[in-house]
């Protein structure tokens, strides 16, 4: 759906032209997952689906939330503050608001209309999406004049503390200052990036959704949180560090034994090879060798498979059959895992191959289809320009 669609659409609903038009990108993580919570370094990037946002003042002193994802509308009359409801998808823009007032910004009854093309709870970041459009919006409605990485930081908390997961700030942070053919090198502990060239050549990126729904909030996602805090508690007694990926492979070998858990002694195995995986990609980006990228990608998946459980059959699918698909040299699970998506890099030429082949080893071996498709990085949240009216 474009811009002048959601005109379209909107106008339907609330009987006259939104003022403006805002996107937001989705993200994917090339590389670095579950360690951003850590103090870790990740590689996101902003991709091509995302959330459309239009959006109108109104006079009415009501904040009308309305989808043409979701069937729930509201209306709320503005006020001070607002708490979360259920769990609906109005949180997440209404989490936005809610911290927009609390930091003394002032606004007046709105009109929006949202529409995303991302797959809802597949690890796209359809949530930072909302969170970001929403803020970016209301900071050019009322001229407010928050920064960028200040919108990302917002986000954050409002997931932390608003919706009720233990999330870094990576894709806020992402969905935000994403750049076209551009991966983010984000440390996560002082927000310190780079840009690092992500030319695929003759392979594309492909997103496989396992069509595996999953809610974070409802997942494991804390209790890893949680067991991260504990490893790093017990290896505190000995090392003068602030987060588990301030400490290097040799380091942890020296004071694995106060781990006594063999759970958690997984758990830090993950978190902290990751974390050096990440430079490894890097190093494999600059140089342009997108094999040695591609094998790392396949290490993280075996590690978040093996180390960290948080992959499952249906993700662990996807990246088998790419283990033996010639033409495909990385696959691993993105995001928070327990369902959702992989992403794989594959040759252009090979692509609709790829689906077929794809789509009937997933579906014999899990009973239903996943949804496959490439796709580009993009830019980060923006206002789209609009036809005008003549």
């Amino acid at each position: 759906m474009d811009a002048n669609a959601m005109i379209n659409e909107f106008s339907s609903r609330f009987e006259r032209r939104p003022e403006h038009i805002f996107f937001c990108p989705g993200r994917v993580n090339l590389i670095g997952e579950h360690i951003d919570y850590n103090g870790g370094k990740v590689m996101p990037c902003a991709i091509s689906l995302g959330t459309y946002l239009a959006i109108s003042k109104n006079k009415d002193k009501l904040l009308r939330f309305h989808s043409l994802n979701f069937p729930e509308t509201i209306e709320l009359h503005l006020q001070e503050s607002y708490s979360k409801t259920g769990k609906t998808w109005f949180n997440y823009p209404l989490g936005m608001i809610n911290e927009l007032l609390q930091e003394g910004n002032m606004i007046s009854g709105l009109d929006m209309l949202f529409n995303g093309n991302l797959p809802i709870g597949a690890g796209l970041s359809s949530s930072a999406s909302i969170e970001v459009l929403t803020a970016f919006a209301l900071n050019q409605l009322f001229g407010m004049k928050i920064s960028n990485k200040d919108i990302a930081l917002m986000g954050k908390k409002v997931e932390n503390e608003f919706i009720g997961v233990n999330s870094g700030i990576m894709d806020q942070f992402a969905v935000v200052m994403g750049k076209k053919n551009k991966a983010i090198l984000l440390d996560c502990d002082t927000l310190e990036y780079e840009y690092l060239p992500f030319e695929t050549g003759e392979y594309i990126l492909v997103i496989i959704n396992s069509n595996k729904q999953r809610r974070l909030a409802d997942s494991k996602y804390n209790d890893r949180f949680a067991e991260c805090g504990r490893v790093l508690k017990a290896l505190k007694k000995k090392l003068n560090v602030t987060h588990l990926c301030d400490i290097d492979l040799n380091t942890f070998e020296e004071h694995r034994h106060l781990i006594d858990d063999p759970v958690l002694d997984k758990r830090a195995l993950h978190v902290i090879s990751e974390n050096f995986r990440v430079g490894e990609a890097k190093d494999a980006l600059k140089a342009n060798d997108l094999a040695s990228f591609g094998k790392l990608m396949y290490a993280s998946h075996q590690s978040l498979k093996d180390w960290y459980e948080v992959s499952g059959k249906e993700l662990d699918t996807i990246v088998e059959f790419c283990k033996t698909y010639e033409d495909c040299i990385g696959a691993r699970m993105t995001g928070a895992g327990f369902g959702g998506c992989a992403i794989a890099l594959v040759k252009k030429n090979k692509f609709d191959d790829f689906f077929s082949k794809l789509t009937s080893y997933y579906e014999e071996k899990i009973g239903y289809k996943p949804d496959v498709f490439a796709s580009e990085t993009g830019d980060g949240v923006k206002e789209l320009k609009t036809t005008p009216v003549t």
